[in-house]
């Protein structure tokens, strides 16, 4: 299930994580495209580590803006009463506690709530970029993955074997076959991608998992 018909189920069921007023920090990859998910009449305002609140939607082939990126170096725009910082302050606001959600991509989850997405021992790595501070600093994390590797490893965990990117700091996973809670009590599925069972879905998981059949819910195609 890594089609990108599936790839577009979960930035669309990400999307959904999104409330009025919030302001929201998209990790680099598949977590961007959240932005042009932005349901109509909702007002989220989007910042980047390099400087920039209110970023819009991706822009259209040909009104590309070299000199307007974010933090993944991608073009984008940007929205009316949009504002430019030093990174410094982009920071300070992440670190202060003023980034309501932060939605990113991870390598590892495990039921714990702990992060790997930064780095694979004996691959270059780029750097870790603002990760660690936004797991630490926003007041809600969410990860979008797929459900398992592309070799069919689970990508949820007992514990994760990555170098981790924070402790205890995932609030909900969003894959391509459920939506699952990081509680006190363990992990907790609340949500089925269409055509997929609670049964699927513990099997391609490598963690305790409770499920509540009578609450489950299949979240939209």
């Amino acid at each position: 299930m890594k089609s990108e018909s599936s790839r577009e189920r979960i930035v669309r069921r990400a999307a959904r994580e999104l409330r009025d007023g919030f302001y929201v920090n998209l990790g680099i990859g598949m977590p961007t495209l959240v932005a042009n998910h932005i349901p109509p009449g909702m007002t989220v305002i989007l910042q980047s580590e390099n400087g920039l609140l209110g970023i819009g939607p991706f822009p259209e082939e040909g009104n590309e803006d070299p000199d307007l990126i974010n933090a993944g170096k991608q073009t984008i725009t940007e929205v009316p009463g949009s504002a430019y910082f030093h990174s410094a302050d982009s920071f300070a606001m992440i670190r202060g506690g003023h980034v309501d959600l932060t939605v990113l991509g991870g390598m590892e989850v495990d039921q714990e709530g702990n992060l790997a997405n930064w780095m694979v021992p004996g691959k270059m790595v780029k750097g870790m970029g603002g990760a660690m501070d936004l797991v630490a600093g926003a007041r809600r994390v969410v990860v979008m993955m797929t459900h398992t590797t592309k070799e069919g490893e689970p990508k949820i965990l007992r514990k994760c074997r990555l170098p981790l990117t924070g402790l205890r700091v995932v609030h909900r996973i969003i894959t391509d076959l459920a939506v699952i809670d990081v509680t006190e009590e363990g992990l907790v599925l609340k949500e089925v991608a269409p055509g997929v069972t609670s049964t699927q879905v513990r099997s391609a998981t490598a963690a305790d998992l409770r499920i509540d059949e009578a609450n489950l819910r299949v979240f939209p195609a």
